[in-house]
């Protein structure tokens, strides 16, 4: 499928994760605690599903082919410990959660009819309903902005490629989006945002610079941010509060430290 002009794959993703949040803001306050609880495991096991998938890029051939048999997984754990260790120095996670305060706070003052129904719930803990926003905006954020659909489909939209991909991961985001706004309410809503300036930054990437990241360097990207998938996945089954936001320098050190390992070569 050919479209008819670049950036109409991330229109459409961004169209179906804003339904997906209005519909599952309205319908999310029919839901019991317990269904909402369960919705939120199922997210969990399935994100772990999506960062299994996208972790097991490490075994592919070609980065091994071009890096060495040994070096996929070094790589991969570079790359998160570089990236971990620059983004909690920089407090990435601290600042990310004091923007989303901020954005709350707007967005309830600007558009109250929009605000979870649950609100009334919380009004005597507001620290839980900001802990919830935040939530629901970051994870949903990088659900939806971390992984090979995001990746290479922007990059195909934006090289003229088609936008198949884009669509597969709209109907899957849509979906998602549903399910994540009926248990954490407006901050699903305003990741839509978050998928127009990644998956938009991508697209001109692929416009301006063509086919400027090698597959090998793609895949080690994909490998690692699957690790960050599985820690998003740990923090919604409740298991472990891995602070993935910290994490997120990662990305940008894979595809640097696979250059590094094939000059090396």
């Amino acid at each position: 499928m050919d479209p008819s002009f670049p950036g109409l794959g991330t229109a459409i993703n961004v169209a179906t994760v804003v339904i997906g949040a209005l519909l599952g803001m309205a319908i999310g306050h029919r839901f019991p605690d317990r269904t909402r609880s369960v919705v939120t495991d199922c997210l969990g096991l399935t994100t772990l599903l999506m960062a299994g998938l996208s972790a097991v890029s490490v075994t592919d051939v070609v980065l091994s082919d071009a890096t060495g048999a040994g070096a996929p997984v070094l790589i991969v754990l570079g790359s998160l410990l570089i990236g971990s260790i620059a983004g909690s120095l920089l407090r990435i996670g601290d600042r990310l959660e004091s923007l989303a305060g901020r954005i709350e706070l707007w967005f309830s003052r600007r558009s109250p009819a929009l605000a979870d129904v649950d609100d009334t719930a919380d009004a005597a803990h507001p620290t839980s309903a900001r802990e919830k926003f935040i939530e629901g905006w970051l994870s949903a954020s990088l659900l939806f902005c971390v992984g090979p659909l995001t990746i290479l489909g922007s990059l195909s939209d934006g090289l003229g490629r088609g936008i198949d991909q884009l669509l597969l991961k709209s109907v899957l985001d849509g979906f998602a989006a549903l399910a994540f706004a009926s248990t954490f309410g407006v901050g699903v809503l305003l990741s839509a945002g978050s998928v127009a300036v990644v998956q938009g930054a991508l697209t001109v990437v692929g416009v301006l610079l063509g086919s400027i990241l090698p597959e090998p360097h793609i895949l080690a990207l994909t490998a690692t941010g699957g690790l960050m998938l599985a820690g998003i996945g740990l923090r919604l089954l409740r298991i472990k509060d891995v602070p993935v936001a910290d994490m997120l320098p990662a990305l940008v050190v894979a595809p640097l430290l696979t250059q590094l390992v094939i000059s090396l070569r």
